[in-house]
């Protein structure tokens, strides 16, 4: 017996680091491009916002992707479509690493996008499905650890290894990377289709319109918030976007309702628990991606560094959330979500009020400390919010669930750097006094970029309220 358990936990432990380190490679891989833009846009002499497709393709396929992804993992095993994912996701850094064109380039980012989209999502589930609810947390909180980690480190591997080998070499080693994970997902990866065990083919059919109409609501939202930052929200691309996201948000809640076997179970609408892990998830992305982008900015602007350098002031809140979040996915399980997720909120707009009076235009290092502070509450909100999230889902909801939550996250983090850069593109223009009464340096947008984004997180504290209190006693798992 003892035998068998330690098999078990060796197996368990294989398929948790696969989990990670493709975790680890997705994330980098969105970020890595940052820093190289210029390089991309002198090679191919696009202007900056051609360049700026770079990043803004890939995240517009990846928010469309993950709830598919998601939902998709209802139908076919889990052994089938990560390492599928896999081999899209390198089949698009073979063909940015060979783009002649920048559209090849932006069409190579949109097929990584593709095959990334699944990593996320196909790993919670993962965790979710193979481990019961009262000790997946601690795997959650490894996985969250290994986003924080890619996430931080994409721009400084991108700065270092393309300003020695040229932005190409980026996707070269992605390339190799991706390779390596395919066999190790095949070996590790669990087979099976949980929850449809006991279902007629006609009660698994999959929802194509209901799913179409979800992904055209999500993409025209952040094509129309991304336009809004370029061209300003009062331009023709924003509003026709933003009001063709409506028109398809619209078209997918009748589908909800009216749809034999919709693409969202109606029953999800209803659970406030899950609804609360939801929101509360959008916002702390929204508030956590934005800080990420803007403090490098405001380091290389206003304090004058190399893009390099600034990319280190992000280290300490990466290191925190690599080392707090396995913690707090093990405290969720223990005393339930609520409390890790509210006290994390708390120490995140915390640190964003020290960043709006006291780090922005003066030392990096007062910018490093209140970073560490947003990393630290990160971990404490993002795993427990997934540990909440799963466990307000039937084992046959997983799949709909954490597509529909994993999807809000990446949506929280497109829309909170486009709004809030143009918050801060608008700051300067006016260019009047702070709108934090205690700021007292001379980078008064900055300040007050930092101000908007605690904003996010209060909302998000507001949403945390509706997360349920207490240790979770659901019992749906699917044995393996």
């Amino acid at each position: 017996m003892n035998a068998q358990s330690d098999a078990k936990r060796a197996r368990q432990l294989s398929l948790l680091l696969v989990l990670v380190f493709s975790l680890f490679v997705a994330c980098m891989t969105a970020d890595m491009v940052n820093p190289v833009l210029p390089l991309i846009g002198k090679d191919f002499g696009a202007s900056e916002a051609q360049a700026g497709w770079v990043v803004t393709g890939v995240l517009l396929v990846i928010s469309i992707g993950v709830p598919f992804y998601g939902r998709i993992s209802d139908f076919f095993s889990l052994r089938r479509l990560y390492p599928l994912a896999l081999l899209i996701f390198a089949a698009g850094s073979l063909v940015c690493a060979a783009a002649p064109t920048l559209l090849v380039l932006v069409m190579g980012r949109m097929l990584q996008g593709a095959g990334s989209a699944a990593i996320p999502v196909l790993s919670v589930i993962t965790v979710s499905r193979v481990l019961p609810p009262g000790s997946r947390g601690t795997a959650l909180g490894i996985l969250a650890g290994s986003i924080g980690i890619g996430t931080a480190a994409g721009p400084i591997f991108g700065g270092l290894v393309g300003q020695l080998f040229g932005w190409p070499a980026l996707f070269w080693i992605t390339l190799v990377l991706l390779l390596a994970l395919v066999p190790c997902a095949l070996y590790v990866l669990p087979g099976g289709n949980p929850g449809t065990e006991t279902q007629t083919a006609k009660e698994r059919r999959f929802d194509l319109l209901g799913g179409i109409a979800f992904g055209l609501a999500a993409g025209l939202f952040l094509f129309g918030v991304t336009q809004g930052q370029a061209e300003g929200f009062r331009s023709l691309s924003s509003r026709g976007s933003l009001a063709g996201a409506g028109l398809m948000a619209a078209a997918f809640i009748r589908r909800i309702f009216t749809a034999e076997h919709p693409f969202l179970p109606p029953a999800l609408l209803a659970n406030k628990g899950y609804m609360a892990a939801v929101l509360t998830g959008f916002f702390t992305m929204f508030a956590y991606v934005s800080s990420l982008v803007f403090v490098p900015l405001l380091i290389v602007e206003v304090n004058g560094l190399s893009p390099g350098a600034a990319g280190l002031v992000l280290l300490p809140g990466a290191a925190a959330v690599a080392v707090f979040s396995p913690a707090a996915g093990r405290l969720s399980d223990r005393i339930g979500a609520k409390i890790p997720v509210v006290a994390g909120l708390s120490v995140m707009g915390i640190s964003l009020l020290f960043i709006s009076t006291f780090a922005a235009g003066s030392s990096p290092l007062l910018a490093s400390a209140g970073m560490l502070g947003l990393g630290f509450g990160v971990a404490f909100t993002n795993s427990p919010a997934n540990n909440a999230a799963a466990s307000t889902l039937e084992n046959e909801q997983l799949g709909a669930g954490l597509g529909i939550f994993q999807g809000a996250l990446f949506l929280g983090a497109g829309t909170g750097a486009s709004v809030i850069g143009a918050f801060l593109a608008a700051r300067k223009e006016a260019a009047q006094d702070p709108l934090n009464p205690f700021y007292v340096l001379d980078a008064a947008p900055y300040s007050d970029a930092f101000l908007a984004i605690a904003a996010a997180v209060i909302i998000a504290l507001v949403f945390s309220a509706g997360l349920q209190s207490g240790k979770q006693k659901h019992s749906s798992v699917t044995s393996r």
